[in-house]
């Protein structure tokens, strides 16, 4: 049976620390110890995202990791309107990269459109050990 573990976040930028915080600790809690670095730079740029461009002011955005087997989905669901594209960014921009990094680094990406909203998500191909690493 698939682990799910779901939050409710403000429209504020410490949201995107607490969700890339409560995701390491909850794939921590379910085992998966392998690509945590690669799942939290994902949760950290689809939150900002989601803070920056897609959540309407007073409203906030949903953060939702799925373990199932070898593989752990990240999505990051909003109520705002907006495609979801990576950027054109050019070599002194300051930003725009996020979504060619998150591509770059899950297994499998994409966005489903709700009305209202959408939900981008990420798969990681991972593995789960029953017992936490010696540190």
């Amino acid at each position: 049976m698939p682990l799910l573990w779901q939050r409710q976040f403000p429209r504020a930028r410490r949201s995107v620390g607490a969700a890339r915080m409560l995701a390491l600790e909850t794939l921590t809690a379910w085992g998966y110890h392998d690509r945590q670095d690669d799942v939290r730079l994902c949760v950290s740029e689809l939150a900002t995202n989601a803070v920056v461009h897609g959540v309407p002011p007073g409203r906030e955005f949903c953060l939702s990791l799925v373990g199932d087997g070898a593989l752990v989905r990240v999505e990051v669901r909003d109520s705002g309107g907006g495609q979801v594209r990576p950027s054109d960014a050019g070599p002194e921009a300051c930003g725009g990269r996020g979504l060619r990094l998150v591509m770059a680094l899950a297994d499998d990406f994409g966005v489903t459109v709700h009305q209202p909203g959408k939900t981008v998500w990420t798969v990681f191909k991972t593995a789960r050990s029953a017992t936490p690493p010696a540190l």
